[in-house]
């Protein structure tokens, strides 16, 4: 959580923005190194303070419960990601090329980005890997959509499909397809590491590669 990278975020996410106190900072990144090690389920704040060396009411005072902070941190992952796709496509007026860097982008999530140290975007992107989907596959999905909670992923999805609309006008499913091979990317990922009979991206030296030519051909061939 660099300074040189601070990320706005809804504010109904947290009770305390973290990114103003180096508390709040260090919270994010030792929580992103927990979860990714121990998983959502075995992640408890009490378990956070005893590795940070503080206390579970000082945590408390920036995130209600743990489900909110897991929507904190895929929703600064998701806003990471369109930091990222304006950075690769500023510039670049054809919009298939535009397309083709913004899923290289997808496909390289899993590395680390050294500037935005000490917050490891290759272990926050493992948690949004297995966790992601635990943010909104709740009973109260429609009042954290109404509070704006997942507005970073919103705007991901519009941005890209904006893209996609330049390039084939008279496509209708825009939003369906950004959404699908964002969620693909995620998966293929999964699969490849836990799961490999449901993929062709192997855990092998070539997986970036073979999962960056299955979403452009997923989406190449939609749009053709």
């Amino acid at each position: 959580m660099n300074p040189i990278l601070r990320i706005e975020l809804n504010e109904r996410l947290y009770l305390r923005d973290p990114q103003d106190t180096e508390l709040g900072r260090r919270l994010i990144a030792e929580s992103v190194q927990l979860i990714d090690e121990i998983g959502l389920e075995q992640f408890t704040f009490k378990k956070l303070a005893q590795r940070m060396g503080s206390t579970e009411a000082s945590l408390y005072r920036y995130f209600e419960n743990k489900h909110r902070l897991l929507v904190y941190l895929v929703s600064w992952y998701w806003a990471w990601m369109r930091y990222q796709i304006r950075f690769h496509t500023h510039n670049v007026p054809d919009a298939a090329q535009r397309l083709r860097l913004i899923l290289g982008v997808f496909t390289r999530a899993h590395h680390d980005d050294p500037t935005t140290t000490p917050l490891d975007e290759a272990a926050l992107y493992r948690v949004v890997v297995h966790e992601a989907s635990k943010a909104y596959l709740t009973h109260e999905v429609d009042q954290d959509n109404e509070a704006g909670l997942f507005r970073e992923y919103k705007r991901l999805v519009a941005e890209v499909a904006a893209v996609v609309t330049e390039l084939a006008p008279t496509y209708p499913f825009p939003r369906a397809l950004v959404s699908t091979l964002v969620e693909a990317a995620r998966k293929q990922h999964f699969f490849a590491r836990h799961l490999p009979g449901l993929t062709d991206a192997q855990n092998t030296g070539s997986e970036e590669t073979v999962l960056y030519r299955f979403l452009e051909n997923l989406a190449f061939g939609a749009l053709r």
